[in-house]
């Protein structure tokens, strides 16, 4: 795999663990640097900073907790991911509050270390462009200053300076790509509990079997392979803000548990025994309507209400046009220094494209086409730069691709009904041929999940891996 000159210091006594950390670091492009103890590990940060640290908590002479404070009190700007054989509570709480990005717990899960390095370097990263970005963008300091100066966004940036200073539980609706996690920690940045933790998690992302997990934590023992005690993102937010991305996809039988611990502000962990105060701040997001899940019967009502106590909407970008061209010169100067390229600007079509592109993915589309244009122009961004296709409009057209219908033979009814078919055919068929066959990026672009596409798939006589027609 190609190097991305990430380097990673891995800080652990056992060299066994050093070594299997450094293959897996090097196998996913990094550089891996490693030290058996605290005090050499502190002299390369003293020598050379690096881009981020997975730091074991457990070592002899000096242990993890107090190489963390040592790196925060020198100020070495890279972020740190603990990692302890014990999962004590204590030491992920204490190790958080004291500065760390993250823990996990041993024996882990390759994907999880991974995950959570590429998250800190993520996040380190973006603060560190903002940092460097010329002085039009250097003053990008307010969710106003990242999201546009339209009146809606002023509206929202209201909303988030009157909720912020309550804690009062918050639901924010938008579309895909449209910003909520950023307006979500907006809010606990400019709350009381802004020192402590903001913890995310996707409910849509976790297998239902191990989303209970992740939520409440687990006691060791309490199923096959739970060999340590491991807490969860609830007691790691205690204080600050938990934050539930895509609420609208947590299973129905977890939702009971969750509103019991809202409502009793105490939980237990899977398996356990011990009652464990709850002091978090909830804020969900989700792209669907609450409301509608709820008569569904999708969402539990009860929940609902208990989390609706604040509303917020973020509206798609298409419907706040005038901050299009703000966002794409702001991603321009970011893009620049990314690239290390000094793309001056765009082209009177490129603009006009811009501007009148539905952006279905909205700011996050909008990011990710900018990249990619800053990524192959050389003086001005063009037309022929821009990522842009059509937007997919299902049309009376694809009824006319039907061959053969014997409108005198069925009702209006089943006319309509078979000609949706025919649409949602038509459809699938070019997003797929757009994603090239990735079902998990064509249910994203028509904001539907993983499930439901391979129904209509197979409903629309479609192949599952995304064949032709």
């Amino acid at each position: 795999m190609k190097k991305n000159g990430s380097r990673i210091l891995i800080v652990d006594d056992e060299e066994d663990i050093r070594v299997m950390l450094s293959r897996l670091m090097e196998k996913e492009g990094f550089r891996a640097l490693s030290a058996p103890d605290g005090n050499t590990a502190l002299k390369m940060i003293r020598h050379e900073t690096p881009d981020a640290l997975v730091l074991d908590v457990r070592m002899p002479d000096i242990d993890g907790m107090e190489v963390l404070r040592k790196i925060k009190k020198i100020g070495a700007d890279c972020p740190v991911v603990m990692m302890t054989a014990y999962a004590e509570v204590d030491d992920a709480v204490e190790a958080m509050r004291a500065g760390a990005y993250d823990y996990i717990a041993k024996p882990f899960d390759s994907r999880d270390v991974i995950r959570t390095v590429r998250r800190a370097l993520d996040e380190r990263n973006l603060t560190n462009k903002t940092k460097v970005l010329p002085s039009r963008v250097q003053e990008i300091k307010t969710l106003r200053e990242m999201m546009g100066a339209s009146d809606k966004i002023t509206r929202l940036v209201s909303d988030v300076k009157c909720v912020a200073a309550s804690d009062l539980s918050v639901v924010i609706a938008g579309e895909t790509g449209s910003g909520k996690e950023l307006v979500a920690r907006a809010i606990h940045h400019a709350s009381p509990r802004s020192k402590a933790p903001f913890i995310a998690i996707d409910c849509g992302a976790i297998p239902e079997t191990l989303l209970e997990n992740e939520l409440f934590g687990h006691e060791k023992g309490s199923y096959t392979g739970a060999d340590r005690q491991k807490m969860g993102k609830l007691q790691s937010a205690e204080g600050g803000t938990l934050f539930l991305d895509e609420i609208g996809d947590l299973p129905i039988g977890s939702q009971a548990k969750f509103l019991r611990a809202l409502q009793d502000r105490t939980f237990y962990y899977v398996g356990g025994m011990k009652l464990i105060t709850l002091d978090v701040r909830i804020i969900a997001a989700c792209n669907r309507d609450l409301h509608v899940l709820t008569t569904s019967g999708a969402f539990r009502q009860d929940l609902f209400y208990r989390l609706n106590e604040f509303t917020m909407t973020i509206p798609p970008l298409r419907e706040r046009r005038e901050d299009i061209l703000f966002l794409a010169k702001r991603f321009l100067d970011i893009m620049n220094i990314d690239l290390n390229k000094s793309v001056k600007g765009f082209s009177e079509s490129a603009l006009d494209i811009l501007l009148h592109h539905e952006w279905p993915g909205n700011v996050r589309e909008l990011q990710s086409c900018i990249r990619r244009a800053v990524l192959l122009a050389d003086d001005l961004i063009t037309e022929e730069h821009l990522d842009i296709e059509r937007d997919l409009v299902p049309s009376l057209a694809f009824a006319q691709e039907v061959p053969g219908m014997p409108w005198q033979d069925f009702s209006l009814k089943e006319i309509i009904e078979r000609n949706n078919v025919a649409v949602e055919r038509k459809v699938l068929f070019e997003v797929l041929k757009h994603t090239n066959g990735n079902k998990a990026k064509a249910a994203r672009i028509l904001k539907i999940d993983y499930k439901t596409i391979h129904t209509k798939l197979k409903k629309v006589g479609i192949p599952a891996y995304g064949g032709g027609l």
